[in-house]
């Protein structure tokens, strides 16, 4: 989260773009997010040059190619189009080289084809004058871009100035749950990883890191480098910035040619069933859609227009057997008492194999919703599987649970990953405890009702009271030595 001298910088960023005439906030965040992805190209070249440097070896894969860009009626040097040259150039002469030879190059960046080219052939410059371009660039040069996400984190602090985070439902998941719900999937290297809400793509470049941290090997093996760099990610959002976004996210971790789409998976277009392996996200849960807009395969499972529940038929879907999901879902979803809400339910425990569900604190996603939530981790089966159901109430997640979510020591995370791992020997653990499993026909008996409430036995301690009489007894004795005491006290007085 912004916090700290990084929000009232982002807040300066801001400010100059609606002074110098750029009114519409949407415009504002992608101009950002352009520059602060132009800025990270040169860096990641300059990463490269040092390696380079260090083994004597050409630059491997270099962000900007040698020679001339000659794309535009005066040729340039590529160097020209580096964050670290042409920010050193006089204020019209850099406001020419970005938009007549760096936002071209951003647009030709990425395989001929790919889904990047889609979503970046709409990306255009519209800062108005070489001044408000200095003004911003030096603004945003003072931004520390060390930590790999703080991009994701700014986008997340200017949505929450829009104020759209809460009916749109786009705002990001917290980096640490979405590496918890990465850390109990544990994704493969012959996974094939999809989020159908895909946002900025965080969920998808916290899989990648997990498999460059836990299978750092598998680079040497070619067939694993083309798979990773080509069909192992995939993402789908209804909104062209957000693709964008987590089309330039992707490419600045090295994947090279994610399926990163701008559609509605609910929609007939969705993508492709049974061809994915695990599925990552944090669908919008913000409200109903049209009957007409959903995919008549949906509507077919589960007759309803609630996004939360479509969502999870969805993840059904598109999972091959064997595939594994981790969703965040509305607690609602857990014990609502409509026919779709125990459809999906009964889905999920009799037709396929529900592992888990964890309950989240109810300040998980403040300041944005104050919601309960819950994470519901399933295996694609088609043919059941459920035998026992694992519960985890999360109580600490490393965060205060109010609006501001200051990070404080205590965070039940790593215990939650360590019981996941030997869940089987939750069943000794009573239901009193913060975690315990629950036998299917437990749930069956229960109108599949998945609240952790519904299963939790409270540990009431046993507490012996006097009775009545022993007290009101104990009241007229102290009530006599009162009086005794005052006779006493006037004695002296007389």
């Amino acid at each position: 989260m912004v916090t700290g001298e990084l929000r009232p910088q982002v807040d300066k960023v801001w400010d100059a773009f609606w002074s110098g005439g750029i009114a519409n906030p949407v415009e504002v965040i992608e101009q950002i997010t352009y520059l602060l992805f132009i800025r990270r190209l040169d860096e990641l070249h300059t990463l490269a040059e040092k390696k380079a440097a260090r083994t004597g070896q050409p630059i491997e894969n270099p962000v900007f190619p040698e020679g001339l860009d000659d794309t535009a009626r005066t040729p340039r040097p590529y160097t020209d189009l580096r964050w670290s040259v042409f920010t050193n150039f006089s204020p019209s002469e850099m406001f020419e080289v970005v938009a007549e030879y760096v936002f071209p190059f951003l647009r030709r960046l990425g395989a001929e084809g790919s889904s990047y080219a889609r979503n970046m052939k709409d990306a255009r410059f519209t800062i108005p004058t070489p001044a408000l371009l200095t003004k911003v660039v030096d603004l945003l040069a003072d931004i520390p871009m060390d930590d790999r996400d703080t991009k994701g984190d700014i986008y997340e602090y200017m949505l929450k100035k829009l104020a759209t985070s809460g009916t749109n439902g786009q705002f990001r998941t917290a980096r640490h749950v979405i590496q918890l719900m990465v850390d109990l999937t544990e994704p493969r290297i012959d996974d094939t990883i999809i989020d159908p809400a895909v946002g900025t793509a965080g969920f998808l470049v916290a899989a990648e890191e997990f498999l460059r941290e836990h299978h750092a090997d598998a680079w040497t093996d070619a067939t694993f480098r083309a798979h990773f760099n080509n069909e192992m990610f995939t993402g789908f959002d209804s909104d062209a910035a957000m693709a964008r976004i987590a089309s330039m996210n992707m490419l600045l971790h090295g994947v090279e040619n994610p399926t990163i789409e701008r559609a509605d998976s609910l929609s007939e277009g969705h993508p492709s069933e049974g061809v994915y392996s695990l599925v990552l996200a944090n669908p919008p849960f913000a409200g109903s859609l049209d009957d007409e807009t959903v995919a008549k395969d949906l509507q077919t499972a589960v007759k309803t227009r609630k996004t939360e529940l479509l969502f999870l038929v969805l993840m059904i879907k598109l999972l091959k057997n064997g595939g594994r999901a981790a969703v965040i879902v509305p607690e609602g979803v857990l014990f609502g008492s409509s026919n779709a809400h125990k459809a999906v339910r009964k889905m999920l425990v009799e037709d396929q194999k529900l592992d888990a569900v964890i309950k989240l604190p109810s300040g998980t996603f403040k300041p944005y919703t104050g919601v309960s939530t819950a994470i519901l981790l399933f295996t694609k089966t088609s043919s059941g599987g459920t035998h026992n159901v694992w519960f985890y109430d999360v109580r600490a997640d490393g965060f205060t649970l109010d609006d501001k979510r200051t990070p404080i020591e205590a965070t039940d995370y790593p215990d939650i990953v360590a019981r996941w791992k030997t869940r089987d020997a939750e069943a000794e653990r009573p239901r009193t405890a913060q975690s315990f499993l629950v036998p299917k026909q437990e749930i069956v008996d229960n109108a599949y009702d998945l609240s952790l409430n519904r299963y939790k036995e409270l540990e009431i301690e046993e507490v012996e009271h006097r009775s009545p009489t022993e007290i009101l007894n104990e009241l007229d004795a102290l009530e006599v030595e009162i009086q005794a005491g005052l006779a006493r006290l006037r004695e002296m007085l007389a």
